[in-house]
């Protein structure tokens, strides 16, 4: 029996699913940086509140608002 058989690897679950995982975390920080860009370029005066009193709610709700209004167009053109 011949030893320089190569052998097959099994394909491992694990880092498909680790990969698919990492790529979720990055399209949700993509998403989440682009809004802020788009936050900061059509509401300053919201976001410049946000940092002087050091709330983060009126900006995460202005976040959350900015990226709904984008999915509802998003399947309308759909």
């Amino acid at each position: 029996m011949p030893m320089d058989v190569p052998r097959q690897r099994r394909a491992s679950g694990f880092g498909g699913r680790l990969f698919s995982l990492v790529g979720i975390i990055g399209l949700f920080a993509a998403v989440i940086a682009g809004a802020t860009v788009w936050l900061l370029v059509t509401d300053p005066v919201t976001v410049a509140e946000s940092i002087d009193s050091g709330e983060v709610s009126p900006l995460v709700q202005s976040l959350a608002g900015s990226i709904y209004d984008a999915l509802v167009r998003l399947l309308r053109y759909l």
